[in-house]
């Protein structure tokens, strides 16, 4: 479940942190390895991507009652995965012993013990209760499902290792099973956020501090944010929520599971007219797929795909008009900036814009097509991905960035790897997980 989604080379999209792990084993991402992709469009529903595409929007019990069918199309998708690769990792999302769910569990064990998929158990220190976690796990399965969770590891320790050892042996005893290893906490290990939870109290106790000051860069933190991972270089921008004293260099404004309802909850905060206000005193405001929707007249939703309600008005900074279509753009493209900076980006909207605006586009595809727009001090794009592109980002801010924040990502993958290699008993896994 995640609204930080990817498009894959091949058609289709999948979460973020599935694409993120594809890339560390050096593959290309596939639809096959997030069958089922959950983009939240409120507190009870979801859009449901199946096989790369979207499916139905559904809440929760008529999600479940689907069961047989989506539990076919996962097993199918992981067939197609074992006739092709050696090992597969299966990772499952929230408890293996959730009992309510037992009856419909397409993600824990209901799918390890179809698939006889030995399993980790994985405990959070950090958050606390971590013997409780453990132990009430494995009191918790299942005659038949106790084989299936070999071992159990610790996750996020700070401190001194060392008084944990102690821990390790009660663990142990109380479960059967040897600890796998406890893993520190790392800080420096920078990866795509899975999803918006990674945003909670980002709005920064800094975004207040600027109160009065000037400069800086903003990031709208609308209730239904995706793929935020656009601004993964601009790691001190600020999160906001509310109006706050101060005018910002550039505002940007991201993506969203739902234009409609973000754009609503700009108006009932008073977070429009502060946008507005922001652009009249000096800030550069810059949207990028539903936030640049929300910078035209308005948005229409007659066939309401994310809304009952069927118009909204924009922020009125761009002559544009935007109306949700039925059917989702999903494409890998290949662009260049007007000044002519290639990068790669992708698309993932239900939208078609129009604009009225005699500009330049925000870019030019490779096929000649135009993209968003550029006005001075506006800019708006449908491109994902634009901005993790240093040159085009620094073209936008009229700044240069230091080289820090583009290290290649295999370096942090890399790192990350070291890091579970220094903690793990390399024997256990080897016999347990790998047949070695």
């Amino acid at each position: 479940m995640s609204n930080n989604s990817m498009v894959c080379d091949g058609g289709g999209e999948i979460g973020r942190a599935q694409a993120a792990q594809a890339e560390a084993c050096g593959l290309a991402p596939h639809p096959d390895m997030n069958p089922i992709l959950l983009k939240p469009t409120g507190s009870l529903g979801s859009q449901v991507i199946l096989n790369g595409y979207p499916w139905k929007n559904q809440t929760a019990s008529e999600y479940y009652n689907d069961f047989d069918f989506l539990l076919k199309n996962v097993l199918e998708s992981y067939r197609r995965l074992a006739s092709e690769y050696e090992y597969i990792v299966i990772e499952g999302a929230g408890s293996v012993t959730e009992l309510n769910l037992k009856h419909c569990d397409l993600v824990n064990l209901g799918l390890a013990a179809r698939l006889n998929a030995p399993g980790i158990l994985v405990a959070d220190i950090d958050r606390g209760g971590v013997f409780a976690s453990v132990v009430g796990t494995f009191h918790l399965l299942e005659p038949e499902e106790r084989h299936l969770v070999r071992t159990f590891l610790v996750n996020r320790f700070r401190g001194d290792l060392s008084l944990f050892r102690n821990g390790v042996g009660i663990l142990e005893e109380r479960t059967g099973r040897r600890c796998l290893g406890v893993f520190p906490f790392v800080s420096d290990v920078h990866l795509d956020p899975e999803d918006s939870v990674s945003l909670v109290n980002r709005e920064s106790p800094r975004a207040r501090e600027m109160a009065g000051q000037a400069g800086g860069i903003g990031i709208v933190q609308l209730p239904h944010i995706s793929n935020f991972t656009d601004f993964r270089l601009l790691p001190d921008a600020q999160y906001i929520s509310r109006p706050v004293d101060g005018v910002f260099d550039v505002i940007f404004l991201p993506g969203t599971k739902n234009t409609i309802e973000d754009m609503q909850w700009l108006h009932s905060n008073g977070m429009s007219d502060w946008l507005r206000h922001q652009y009249r005193d000096g800030a550069t405001i810059v949207g990028v797929c539903g936030g640049f929707q929300m910078l035209g007249e308005e948005i229409v939703d007659r066939d309401q795909m994310e809304s009952t309600q069927q118009k909204v008005r924009g922020l009125g900074l761009i002559a544009a008009s935007t109306r949700l279509m039925p059917h989702k753009t999903l494409r890998l493209v290949s662009a260049h900036t007007p000044s002519g900076i290639p990068f790669r980006g992708y698309e993932i909207h239900m939208g078609v814009t129009t604009v009225m605006d005699d500009a330049l586009p925000f870019a030019r595809l490779v096929d000649g097509t135009r993209d968003g727009v550029r006005l001075p001090r506006i800019a708006g794009t449908y491109l994902h991905g634009a901005f993790e592109n240093k040159a085009v980002l620094e073209e936008l801010l009229q700044r240069t960035l230091p080289d820090s924040v583009v290290e290649n990502k295999d370096a942090q993958y890399d790192r990350l790897a070291d890091w579970f290699t220094a903690s793990v008993d390399e024997r256990l896994f080897e016999t347990e997980y790998l047949g070695l």
